[in-house]
């Protein structure tokens, strides 16, 4: 009835015409494997029925027919069992056709998405994100630098120095077994009591005021540099 008119029917229209033939066939075969069933059950009674009455006759000649009938029962059986392995393997072309529309839908997505994709604006939109981010770390490094500046106090690094070297202490702990490369010509005995660790001078130690001022020194030279980065990111744009 589809190429009545001259037009070929889908694969897929296909498949489920077939699939809907076999389950049909599967209900039929079902319906007279149960009557089958039912008149093995009839026949069996009527047997023993006809052997209390000693029809020896009869009996074999329903016997005859029962041995057809669960004969035909185990032929529908069979014959259902093969209608199934053909509706799985109708189910499985019908799977990798649509496997098929799949990846051909997809393919041509992905044809549209790449030629709506501009690479070198994409590549000019990372570069300038790139500079920018760079621009914003160098930024918040710089005003950290300044917070840390301003909010420090004139006696915070001796006082830090100071709860170090008391941990230290407290902990039993060779500071210079930790730091190997340490030099020990700067060592300072920190307490003189047993038990007491020594701790070098240039790492935890009191530490005077010229080191002080050079580490000042260092963080200004740092901070120079970082503005004049910033100064060439803002020249660039």
């Amino acid at each position: 009835m589809g190429n009545l008119l001259g037009k070929e029917k889908p694969l897929k229209e296909v498949l489920r015409e077939n699939k809907r033939m076999i389950t049909r066939a599967i209900r039929e075969l079902d319906r007279e494997r149960t009557s089958l069933e039912r008149e093995e059950k009839r026949l069996t009674i009527e047997i023993k029925k006809m052997a209390k009455e000693n029809q020896m006759n009869a009996v074999k000649i329903m016997a005859k027919d029962l041995v057809r009938t669960r004969a035909h029962v185990t032929k529908f059986i069979e014959m259902r069992s093969h209608l199934q392995s053909c509706g799985l393997k109708l189910q499985t072309v019908k799977s990798h056709q649509a496997m098929g529309d799949a990846m051909k839908s997809t393919t041509k997505a992905m044809m549209k998405m790449n030629k709506a994709v501009n690479t070198p604006k994409l590549s000019k939109m990372m570069a300038e994100f790139e500079r920018e981010n760079m621009k914003s770390e160098m930024m918040q490094e710089i005003m950290g630098d300044m917070l840390d500046d301003a909010m420090e106090q004139p006696g915070d690094e001796e006082e830090q120095d100071q709860i170090v070297s008391q941990v230290l202490d407290e902990i039993g702990i060779e500071f210079n077994e930790e730091v190997p490369d340490a030099p020990s010509m700067m060592n300072t005995q920190v307490s003189s009591g047993p038990g007491k660790v020594s701790v070098a001078a240039g790492g935890v130690g009191g530490g005077n005021d010229t080191g002080g001022g050079g580490g000042g020194g260092g963080n200004d030279s740092a901070l120079n540099d970082l503005e004049a980065r910033l100064n060439n990111l803002n020249k660039d744009d």
